[in-house]
């Protein structure tokens, strides 16, 4: 707390230090002395005639000496001490010193008893006052004052940023040491944010509690919040402890926990799931980590396809023995968890695919040959019909979202890879075109769609594995060859490029 080109305060405030009063050093004391100055008792200056008075119901205070007088903020009768506040001039500002003197250099009267809640200008006022009594001269001020040419005051210096608030708000900060009544003034974030820096600077702990308690309690607004931060590092710990739990879950992997924590929410729990799912996918999409995203959405992925290959794995080789009745109960609630996590998995893709992060699922969504089969035993039978109709589209949905994002170039799949996905599902697709019926328009679409995109994922393979797939495609063929044009395009071209001539010679 030194003092600069005769200020009492510095511009920054650091982080305060509790300390008894006489574990002050004198050095940082005595290096604020040049600027107290003692002269005999004057009248007001103009610049104090001109500041506001308040009531003296809230700025008073008294001492705890039963035989002192009620002591009133800028009450030139008692005061003994005068304090200068005047706004520093930036090196940069154009402004004249004339400018505006009557708002930048402000003189008030206060009283030492009082000012003594201020941990700062208790250190100020300890070394000179130390051996006098206070409480005596207190008593007697407003006669002396009068009658003693040789009463002295304590003349003292603040320097203030230079903003058309600073001289207001330190104005409010003295006035406040003068009353308890804290929850009058502090009324709004924005108020505790304006005071808490300058209860601060003077370490006025009364003020700081009380600031620091409105803001804990109360909403911030984005600009606020970044007030809050840059702040915090100059409270102390057990102050700043409620503002940071606020701001901070102090743990990396708190986000992406959240994260996982909303996608459960919106496919398993909430009642209302198609307009959380919508909500859901929107911040997803607004998230600013990906990598953190993916990381969720491909722990939700696997866990889902888990859950549906281990239902149709039991619902197509049940290993029970027993009533009729409980094995068809059985089967039944099978094919609902199938349906229900398929659900699940066809939301997750979407979001996957999104956000561009489906590398991963496409590529386990290949390595499906035992899942594969399982479905095709599944659709094979009729039980499913009466239970679960919709679930051939669910997972074709799924295959269909998946190879179109590979078809497209969204998702980069290597060549084995886009293999595998046409090889392991299309017999599914066979399977279903000729065992689901009757066949509603949209299935026939989705169909459709996913006869094209198997095709144009084969138009990228080698010429060897497109002849071994094309030859499974020829169930995409209809009655009417003209309504199968994917088809004979796609033939066309295999034979195209079979008929051209090597090209080997014309490599280097």
């Amino acid at each position: 707390m030194s003092s600069r080109n005769s200020r009492m305060i510095p511009n920054s405030f650091r982080k305060r230090q509790r300390v008894p009063q006489h574990h002050i050093s004198a050095m940082r004391i005595s290096s604020t002395a040049a600027i107290m100055e003692t002269f005999a008792d004057k009248t007001m200056s103009e610049s104090s005639q001109k500041l506001r008075r308040t009531s003296s119901s809230s700025t008073t205070a008294t001492s705890t000496n039963p035989n002192t007088t009620t002591s009133s903020f800028n009450d030139p009768s008692t005061a003994d001490v005068i304090l200068r506040l005047f706004m520093e001039q930036s090196p940069f500002d154009s402004a004249s010193p004339s400018d505006s003197a009557d708002q930048s250099d402000i003189q008030i009267y206060l009283h030492s008893h009082v000012i003594n809640r201020s941990k700062y200008f208790a250190a100020l006022l300890s070394d000179r006052w130390q051996h006098e009594k206070i409480t005596d001269r207190n008593n007697n001020a407003a006669e002396d004052s009068r009658n003693d040419d040789n009463f002295s005051l304590i003349h003292l210096n603040l320097g203030v940023l230079d903003n058309p608030n600073s001289i207001t708000i330190h104005l409010t900060v003295f006035q406040l040491l003068y009353t308890n009544d804290f929850a009058t003034v502090i009324d709004s974030a924005s108020t505790a944010l304006e005071i808490l820096p300058v209860a601060l600077e003077i370490l006025f702990e009364d003020c700081i509690k009380s600031c620091v308690k409105f803001l804990e309690a109360v909403p911030w607004s984005e600009e606020e919040e970044q007030r809050v931060l840059s702040l915090i590092p100059f409270l102390h710990e057990e102050e700043s402890k409620e503002l940071l739990a606020r701001v901070s879950l102090g743990k990396d992997d708190s986000c992406e926990e959240m994260l996982h924590g909303l996608i459960l929410e919106a496919i398993h729990s909430h009642p209302n799931m198609a307009f959380v799912k919508a909500f859901v996918a929107k911040l997803l999409r607004d998230f600013s980590s990906r990598e953190s995203a993916r990381r969720v959405l491909e722990r939700e992925f696997e866990k889902s396809l888990k859950i549906v290959k281990e239902s149709l794995e039991e619902y197509s080789s049940p290993d029970f023995r027993g009533d009729h009745n409980e094995t068809e109960a059985i089967q039944r609630l099978n094919l609902h968890t199938a349906m229900t996590n398929g659900r699940h998995l066809l939301w997750l893709v979407e979001r996957m695919i999104e956000l561009r992060v489906a590398d991963s699922a496409v590529k386990e969504w290949s390595e499906q040959a035992a899942f594969t089969a399982d479905l095709q035993r599944a659709f094979r039978d009729d039980a499913w019909r009466n239970f679960v109709p919709g679930l051939p589209a669910v997972v074709l949905r799924c295959t269909c979202k998946l190879a179109n994002a590979v078809a497209t170039g969204t998702i980069i799949a290597a060549r084995q890879v886009r293999m595998k996905l046409v090889k392991d599902w299309l017999p599914v697709l066979n399977v279903c075109k000729d065992n689901v019926s009757p066949m509603l328009p949209s299935h026939k679409t989705l169909y459709l769609e996913l006869e094209e995109t198997f095709l144009r994922i084969i138009s990228t393979l080698p010429m060897s594995d497109a002849q071994v797939l094309l030859r499974q495609c020829l169930s995409f063929s209809t009655r009417n060859v003209e309504d199968c044009p994917h088809l004979v395009t796609a033939f066309n071209t295999w034979f195209r490029r079979a008929t051209q001539p090597p090209q080997l010679e014309n490599l280097d």
